[in-house]
């Protein structure tokens, strides 16, 4: 049988039937798939069942990996399943594209055009479809056995009157010199390619102009190897030109033997199911009835997605949009996460990093779930660093959830998914080191090098103790050190601490010693105490919010950390500044509150302090911004401290009108920051107009509360008696 040309669609499962079936009628010596040349050597593991798809080539240029592109892969392609049976039957294939390596050596191949034709658009168009994926479904998925030599007729027409793509008449150049190459030694030759290639390969072109269109291509070192992919990645709208909209579907399609939209709403059904939406038997045959019948009212030949998916949101989910979002995503795209065999050649990295997700039974997946690791366990502190490691390498496989990190807990909470594309991140860390900890500690240490301030090191610090890098702490300590001495703004310096201050609770947690850094952190306290006077003189109300923020943040800092002296010298510095009456009213407010809630200020202070503040001969606006930072955080204090209630009601009953207006925004901004109970409580205690003094004895109701006392009666096991 003489050379034959079959255009498919990538990724159709009605083209990967078709394409079975011929290489079964033809029995070709040697199969041309369109694919990098650079990739021939490992045509091979498409054999070993392991290389479980979706998969993808992987290629990238050996001396930058950040110049990469994939070529997926599923079960219904029909490049894949050419490729499996060649593997069946030992016949030898070869990719005929044009190879990557001159891809890359082209500045423009990075900035190339769109195809300026829609060959499967136009052709869905001329038969009167207006969705071309129903039209294909019709034509090829449907019915099975495409017509190879009509499709390739109708590219042909097309392509006559479309603008031709420059870097497609290239590719299509070099495709026609490996055929003429292969023809020399094979006479029985099957080639699987794109429909809209056929034309140009079957013309006659003469190798002069072939040779002449290649002419001053350089080659670029590169390498490639198989990964995982999954069919979210496969679909069209997650940038992969040649995708498809309903991955999930079409491998449904290609592996649904019979009873193609039973087994679907089957499926559908146990989708509901899982997360607790009562779905019967009953509810599956009346949405296949639904379906045929929809399918039969708009002569199809079997009844599509487009059908499938009413019926379901009419019958399954009850018109639930949310329920049929839901079942698109686990079955109309599917999450499916190919695999590949542990022993694929990859850079050393990638090979630590799977062996170390053996060890720890982390396994790479597609949907995303949960994670709660408990420290003390040692597998669990295992992963986290492993986890942490892979983030500080721009691999955020785990995203670490809640504020319990930073509390110096034993439990972490993350969530996992794994991404197709931290296959090019691990390339590229690869550069790095040939394991996870190598090259993470090498990350870290040329950070620390070139960090020119101090915030890009103090969160390397916490870094190192997460992912357990003891080698990179030295380098980032003196990093740290250096960058101290040499910054003057004691903001910088207070934003410094709660990192460091997080990293020496949490380094205790984790049993690391933190010795070193408990110095460092040392230094840097001092020299906010001593710098922070001038830091809060003549501040505008900006400047004044944020230095309260860091305020906040270093005190809370220091509850973290057991440093008594440390924290006298800190509450010192704050009461020297509190009692001042130079200071902006938002940083005296706060730091009134910080000594009351570490009693250093009693009660009957705190309300003196207060009462001077909020008399007649302070400006409303400098009151107001005390109250604010005094209240800051919540307002339980005035809902129990009926006297502090009673001097701010009494003080802003007292403003006058026309600076009301001015004071009004802040105190405004300070209440709506407390909780609705709060808010009511402290409602219902200025409307009854409580007075501080009042005792509380007067306010008890005597028969309001005789009512309770049988029920307290019965609650303590003896009688309570009024009075």
């Amino acid at each position: 049988m003489p050379e034959q040309f079959y255009g498919v669609r990538h990724h159709g499962p009605g083209s990967a039937r078709a394409v079975l079936r011929a290489l079964d009628e033809q029995r070709p010596d040697v199969l041309l798939i369109e694919g990098p040349p650079e990739a021939d050597e490992l045509v091979r593991w498409v054999a070993d069942e392991r290389l479980e798809p979706p998969v993808a080539l992987l290629g990238y240029a050996a001396d930058d990996p950040r110049q990469a592109a994939y070529w997926p892969f599923a079960v219904f392609s029909p490049e894949w399943q050419a490729m499996r049976w060649a593997s069946a039957h030992g016949v030898p294939v070869r990719f005929f594209d044009l190879p990557y390596a001159y891809r890359l050596s082209r500045a423009e191949a990075a900035e190339r055009p769109e195809r300026p034709a829609d060959p499967i658009g136009d052709l869905a168009r001329a038969a009167g479809y207006d969705d071309p994926e129903r039209w294909w479904e019709d034509v090829v998925e449907h019915r099975g056995a495409p017509a190879f030599e009509a499709i390739g007729e109708a590219m042909a027409a097309i392509r006559a009157e479309a603008e031709e793509d420059p870097e497609d008449l290239v590719r299509e150049a070099y495709m026609r010199g490996v055929l003429r190459e292969v023809r020399k030694s094979h006479d029985n030759v099957a080639v699987v390619c794109g429909a809209w290639h056929v034309p140009a390969l079957t013309a006659k072109f003469t190798a002069a102009h072939d040779t002449a269109l290649l002419k001053g291509r350089k080659k670029t070192k590169v390498t490639f190897t198989w990964v995982p992919w999954t069919y979210g990645r496969l679909a069209s709208w997650q940038g992969y030109g040649a995708g498809v909209r309903s991955p999930g579907w079409y491998h449904h399609l290609f592996t649904a033997p019979d009873e193609v939209v039973t087994r679907w709403l089957v499926s559908a059904a146990g989708v509901l199911r899982d997360e607790g939406v009562p779905t019967s038997s009953a509810h599956v045959i009346e949405a296949v009835r639904l379906t045929e019948a929809l399918a039969t009212l708009r002569g199809r030949p079997l009844a599509g997605l487009a059908e499938l998916t009413e019926a379901t949101r009419a019958v399954l989910c009850e018109g639930d949009e949310l329920r049929v979002e839901l079942i698109g995503r686990r079955l109309v795209v599917s999450e499916r996460l190919g695999e590949v065999p542990d022993d694929m050649p990859a850079v050393p990295l990638a090979r630590d990093l799977a062996a170390q997700q053996r060890s720890l039974r982390l396994k790479a997946e597609a949907l995303e779930r949960a994670l709660d690791l408990d420290l003390r366990r040692e597998i669990d502190l295992s992963r986290s660093r492993l986890l942490h490691r892979l983030r500080l390498l721009g691999i955020p496989w785990g995203e670490p959830l809640g504020g319990s990190r930073g509390k110096g807990t034993f439990r972490e909470e993350w969530r996992l998914r794994w991404q197709p594309e931290f296959a090019v991140a691990v390339v590229e860390a690869g550069g790095y080191g040939t394991t996870v900890a190598s090259a993470a500690t090498a990350k870290v240490t040329e950070a620390a090098r070139a960090a020119e301030t101090l915030a890009e090191v103090t969160p390397l610090v916490e870094v190192c103790l997460l992912a357990e890098l003891p080698e990179a702490t030295p380098a980032v300590l003196r990093a740290l050190d250096t960058r101290a001495a040499l910054d003057t703004d004691v903001a910088h310096l207070m934003g410094a601490v709660p990192p460091l201050a997080r990293t020496l609770r949490y380094g205790d947690v984790r049993g690391t010693d933190v010795s070193a850094l408990r110095t460092v952190t040392d230094g840097l306290l001092v020299r906010i105490c001593v710098g922070l006077p001038g830091a809060v003189a003549s501040l505008s109300d900006e400047a004044a919010a944020s230095l309260r923020t860091h305020i906040d943040a270093v005190h809370g800092a220091l509850a973290l950390i057991d440093q008594p002296e440390m924290r006298e010298q800190w509450l010192d510095t704050l009461g020297a500044l509190a009692a001042s009456d130079q200071i902006h009213g938002l940083i005296t407010g706060r730091l009134t509150r910080l000594l009351y809630d570490a009693d250093r200020l009693d009660a009957a202070e705190t309300r003196r302090r207060m009462g001077l503040v909020l008399t007649a001969g302070t400006p409303p606006a400098h009151a107001a911004h005390w109250v604010e930072g005094f209240l800051a955080g919540g307002g339980l204090l005035l809902v129990h401290d009926t006297a502090l209630l009673s001097l701010v009601d009494e003080w802003l009953s007292a403003v006058a009108a026309d600076s009301f207006t001015d004071v009004l925004p802040l105190l405004r901004r300070t209440f709506g920051t407390f909780a609705p109970p709060e808010r009511r409580s402290i409602g219902e205690r200025v409307r009854g107009g409580v007075a501080a003094s009042e005792p509380v004895k007067a306010r008890l109701d005597p028969d309001r509360a005789a009512l309770v006392l049988p029920t307290m009666s019965t609650l303590l096991g003896r009688e309570i008696r009024h009075g």
